[in-house]
């Protein structure tokens, strides 16, 4: 009986092993092959680009590192963003999106609310606190601490903007020569609210400001863009939608249904975003709205985020190909209204990271765009927005 009792406890102790292995090392092999960066030789960067960039009050609106089970205080080897990159690639603004669910597949075509939830697992697998476990809400405020953990930690390296004021401070600061990168938080997909109103309470006290209505699948505030109803927002949706614009909220269109869209701007005078997206008629795919619909947004004052990945590109993601949709964006929608919404670390294959952002200003100059477009693309316009919502 006794070697039956210890090789039981040596099966327990084997198997606990192995458990905490599978716990710190499965989260890293999973986020290597979902935001891949494909092998390249270094990117052409002229003097003159790089002087140029080195200008540039560069933003991005939309990233998604916060999901993943690693630190954005140090260097990776894997994913596309963390802070020392962001330094690198000389970001002075970038948005973090707090992922809250995903389900399996995430088709572009049509996915519906009740398949198999990617982000649960994963949460539990990254051993996030269990309050998140079956809680949307939890997952967006439980992104957000970390975010503040790490400013809290390097002050001088990261801070994260919550008012005009402190968006103002920042860059003034930047203008100055500190190189300290400014996170806002947003959330993919009010979905997080869980129906409840008082959660955009909570969400806006943890430090969200950009609140995107939808991700992969229809929610309680209306269509997804890749949801089994095209519909346009509810009464739930609407009274969400009211309360964003009476506080110093930006909101997002991504992922939203073409009727969600033109809900929103009939019902809205400000300027709203497309956060992470292409061209439709660059690349002519379901993911990308309709360019009328682009335009439309774009009358609002708001601004179209060019996405870094093949899927809205219809080509390879290097930065000429970036380059050339943004182009063909200003002349659909005017250089006012176009921004950079990379999706980095959001599942998707990228050519660079964010370290390699002076490739892209570089590409830029060579497509033909002057240095004051450039400087609106890469910046200038995301700040112009921030500025009329941000209280």
């Amino acid at each position: 009986m006794v070697w039956i009792k210890r090789g039981l406890i040596g099966l327990c102790i084997a198997l606990m092993a192995a458990l905490a292995a599978f716990l710190t090392f499965a989260p890293g092999y999973v986020e290597q092959g979902r935001n891949a960066v494909v092998p390249h030789d270094p990117y052409p960067v002229s003097d003159a680009a790089q002087s140029l960039h080195d200008t540039l009050v560069v933003g991005d609106w939309h990233a998604d590192s916060l999901l993943w089970k690693r630190s954005i205080e140090k260097r990776a080897d894997r994913g596309h963003v963390d802070v020392p990159r962001l330094i690198e690639g000389g970001v002075a603004l970038q948005v973090f999106a707090a992922v809250t669910k995903s389900p399996a597949g995430q088709n572009y075509e049509a996915n519906s609310p009740d398949t198999f939830d990617n982000i649960t697992p994963l949460a539990i697998g990254q051993m996030w606190p269990p309050r998140t476990w079956g809680s949307l809400a939890e997952r967006a405020i439980y992104q957000a601490e970390r975010l503040h953990r790490v400013a809290a930690r390097i002050p001088d390296r990261l801070t994260v903007i919550t008012s005009r004021a402190e968006l103002d401070a920042h860059l003034a600061a930047r203008a100055g020569g500190t190189q300290v990168v400014g996170g806002i938080l947003g959330i993919e997909g009010a979905h997080a609210l869980e129906g409840d109103m008082t959660n955009l309470d909570r969400l806006e006290e943890a430090g969200h400001r950009i609140i995107g209505l939808h991700h992969f699948f229809d929610n309680e505030l209306g269509g997804s863009l890749h949801g089994t109803r095209d519909m346009g927002l509810t009464e739930f949706g609407r009274a969400v939608v009211a309360e964003i614009a009476s506080r110093g909220m930006v909101l997002d269109l991504a992922h939203s249904s073409p009727a969600v869209a033109r809900d929103v701007i009939a019902m809205t005078d400000m300027p709203l975003i497309v956060s992470h997206t292409g061209l439709h008629g660059f690349c002519p795919v379901i993911r990308n709205f309709e360019d009328d619909l682009m335009r439309a947004v774009a009358s609002t004052g708001g601004v179209i985020g060019m996405g870094y990945w093949g899927s809205v590109l219809c080509r390879d993601a290097t930065p000429e190909a970036i380059a050339a949709m943004i182009v063909q964006a200003i002349d659909t929608v005017g250089a006012d209204h176009v921004s950079l919404g990379s999706d980095f670390d959001g599942s998707v294959t990228t050519a660079f990271d964010t370290s390699n952002l002076s490739a892209l200003t570089h590409a830029l100059l060579v497509a033909g765009l002057d240095e004051p477009t450039i400087a609106k693309v890469m910046g200038g316009n995301m700040v112009r927005v921030l500025r009329a919502r941000l209280n």
